[in-house]
């Protein structure tokens, strides 16, 4: 599943081609993703200059100041830049037409992802009123992690992943982080002190800093959207490496199950 950075590695790839252009016309080939796509989204969209390519989460947002664009990659969504003339291929569901002759194209082999719409002035979509902060932004620190672990009996790994206390830290990245921090994926999230809640907030934002610099992980489903994939897969620590010697001190990576996802962590760096 494309996380953070592929997301916001998309966003930084389609901007330049996007702010100020006008959508001249939408196709849907395939209404029934993740949630249906709207039958009026294509009358609504129509005509309207594209001012902001934003994110949220794993949210893309195409907005021009009175309608927002939801897009959600899902498990297997990417958007492509094409031609006009450029045909369609299998699973390429929707194409945003825009006045500089080209085409925003949504594929999605599995139709896990969304294309929706909201009026901004109206207040956030459902989809997005309840996320919690950026990892990158300044309301998320050590502090607020700090507050949000106290009394809790979940898993730090777990806690991390959850959207609602702070979007975009999926698997992968949570695992990493976790390393970087030198904290056990399973201790409860309650026994965290200040200082570890602080270095932890520090590695999430330097993983994932470093994963967007890098393009994104790659992923089977995943390539950016100028067709290259990403490499920020050569430098994981970890994930994905049960088994194998920590890259630091040699000892076995061991694989376990935290809240039903594969976790990695070096029991001599990560110490419970």
């Amino acid at each position: 599943m494309p996380e953070l950075p592929e997301v916001e590695t998309t966003r930084r790839g389609i901007e330049p081609h996007l702010v100020g252009r006008r959508i001249i016309g939408i196709v849907v080939r395939q209404s029934r993703l993740r949630w249906p796509i709207p039958d009026t989204l294509p009358q609504q969209a129509q005509g309207r200059t594209l001012q902001r390519v934003g994110r949220r989460g794993k949210y893309l947002l195409l907005d021009d100041g009175q309608l927002t664009l939801l897009i959600h990659l899902g498990m297997s969504g990417s958007l492509r830049l094409v031609e006009a003339n450029s045909p369609p291929r299998r699973h390429d569901h929707v194409d945003l037409m825009l006045d500089s002759d080209r085409i925003l194209r949504f594929h999605d082999p599995r139709r896990f992802g969304a294309l929706l719409c909201f009026d901004p002035r109206q207040g956030p979509h459902p989809l997005l009123a309840k996320l919690g902060p950026e990892p990158l932004e300044a309301d998320f620190d050590g502090a607020y992690l700090h507050r949000q672990s106290q009394g809790r009996r979940r898993a730090i790994k777990s806690l991390i992943m959850d959207s609602q206390v702070v979007v975009g830290v999926g698997n992968i990245y949570a695992s990493e982080s976790l390393f970087l921090a030198g904290i056990e994926p399973r201790r409860a999230a309650g026994k965290l002190n200040q200082t570890e809640a602080h270095r932890l907030a520090e590695a999430i934002a330097d993983v994932l800093t470093a994963a967007i610099a890098q393009g994104g992980t790659t992923l089977r489903d995943f390539v950016r959207e100028d067709g290259r994939h990403g490499y920020f897969s050569q430098q994981l620590q970890v994930y994905g490496r049960g088994g194998q010697p920590c890259l630091r001190c040699g000892t076995l990576i061991q694989q376990t199950t935290v809240g039903q996802r594969s976790t990695f962590h070096c029991p001599c760096c990560q110490p419970g």
